[in-house]
């Protein structure tokens, strides 16, 4: 195989894909990357940690075409320190890859390409498009409650529901439920062009790395195929591909209490800023340690903040709308600060009914084509 690429377009295409390299494993195949060599000029790369993996493409000049696999991190430490625009990169029949530039060259093993794991489908006839805004947005409010080492498998992810028009995602851990709708406009790539119904978890890892990939940008969208096992994301010129988590997710409506008998509506950014005042306190630096819980005292017309450690002590108050009975209630500082940033709103409703039961979170002013609710568990006081 030899080819001929530029230097800054290499770097550029390979960075995103690192992601989808396994770290330290006994197969040595997934820690490099698949060089795709083709004929007609096109150099297709791939990565993969039989999770989740990454393929891109770009223009080469393809002297002899090949199909080769080459250490991901040495291959990219190699080509930052080139200092040449053109880098030529060569592997004998010996499997020997040779990385040149200029009158420096750089030689590394490679393996043979047909030792890389098979790569899942990655193009079905299930599948729809969706706006990257969209879909982005709906995850920066969910990834605070995804879970990551739960004991039940489906709760270490995102469960999304696509039905016509409508996208629903939810997220959940031991103590806290994310769930956000929003209506979009989501065009159906079935086939068949039978009715749009898809429902589905994602990895958290998955999810992670799919937000840094996805724009704001309103006006490019996401192609996204699904297999029984596996999900694809088409963004731009990267394909982005995983699998999926093959459970039934709980029943998260059962788990939401939705009857509270005590309301505070308050201003967002004035009790999150409380909250962080608070966490001076509660967050413990020393390892192993156990975060202090912030106690929250819903009185009529004001909301008490107060925190004690073995830092020192805090209080705060912020102005609230209450219905209802006194409440003193407590929680780790830290979920609850997540969860109100999660919540997009000027002004939130908690709503509660004891200083032991759950509580809700939600804009106080739902908008016309988003809904957001996110649930927390409370902590047992201590004195």
């Amino acid at each position: 195989m030899k080819i001929i690429f530029k230097r800054q377009e290499i770097i550029e295409a390979v960075l995103p894909l690192m992601c989808a390299v396994s770290g330290k494993s006994t197969l040595s195949a997934i820690e490099g990357i698949l060089i795709n060599a083709r004929e007609d000029n096109v150099c297709e790369i791939t990565t993969f940690d039989l999770e989740k993996g990454m393929r891109s493409s770009f223009v080469a000049e393809v002297e002899e075409p090949g199909l080769y696999i080459i250490n991901a991190q040495k291959f990219v430490q190699t080509l930052r320190v080139m200092e040449g625009e053109f880098v030529t990169l060569t592997v004998n029949e010996n499997k020997q890859a040779c990385i040149s530039s200029g009158k420096s060259n750089h030689k590394m093993n490679a393996l043979a390409g047909e030792e890389y794991p098979s790569i899942p489908r990655l193009v079905t006839e299930d599948g729809f498009v969706i706006g990257q805004s969209v879909l982005k947005n709906m995850i920066s409010k969910i990834t605070h409650a995804m879970a990551t080492n739960d004991q039940r498998p489906e709760l270490n992810g995102c469960y999304f529901r696509v039905t016509e028009g409508e996208l629903l995602a939810v997220s959940c851990d031991s103590s806290k439920i994310a769930r956000c709708m929003a209506k979009a406009d989501i065009e159906n790539k079935n086939d068949d062009h039978s009715e749009l119904s898809f429902s589905f978890i994602v990895p958290t890892k998955t999810v992670n790395e799919l937000y840094k990939l996805l724009k704001d940008d309103e006006r490019e969208s996401v192609r996204i195929y699904m297999t029984r096992r596996n999900i694809v994301f088409n963004i731009g010129n990267l394909t982005f591909f995983s699998r999926l988590i093959e459970r039934q997710y709980i029943d998260f409506d059962r788990a939401i209490m939705k009857n509270h008998r005590i309301t505070a509506n308050c201003n967002r950014a004035a009790l999150i800023s409380a909250l962080e005042r608070a966490a001076l306190v509660t967050e413990d630096k020393v390892a192993g340690s156990v975060p202090s819980q912030v106690k929250l005292s819903f009185e009529e017309g004001m909301l008490k903040i107060s925190a004690v450690s073995t830092m020192g002590s805090t209080y705060d108050e912020v102005e609230i709308a209450h219905e209802g009975s006194d409440l003193l209630i407590a929680f780790n500082n830290r979920f609850l600060i997540d969860s109100l940033r999660a919540c997009d709103a000027e002004r939130v409703r908690i709503s509660m009914t004891s200083a032991l039961t759950s509580i809700n979170i939600e804009p106080e002013e739902e908008k016309e084509n988003e809904s957001q609710l996110f649930m927390l568990l409370p902590v047992r006081m201590r004195e």
